[in-house]
């Protein structure tokens, strides 16, 4: 008998996880100036929002695969 928890069907959320690595793997996308946010470039103020929205992912598919 095995004491760990099935996870059958639910390993497809784990794809949700490559979206933040895709989008930040290719710089020369968000490799701008402008549009600047309260004086903060473009380059620099898109990755902190990643950052943001890696942990609402992250969260998510815990609490979908719990």
């Amino acid at each position: 008998m095995s004491t760990r928890p099935e996870r059958k069907g639910r390993s497809w959320l784990l794809l949700f996880l490559l979206i933040p690595f895709i989008v930040l793997l290719w710089p020369p996308f968000y490799n701008f100036r402008e549009p600047s946010f309260i004086g903060i470039p473009f380059f620099y103020w898109f990755q902190l929002l990643w950052i943001i929205i890696t942990a609402i992912i992250t969260a998510l598919v815990y609490f979908a695969g719990a």
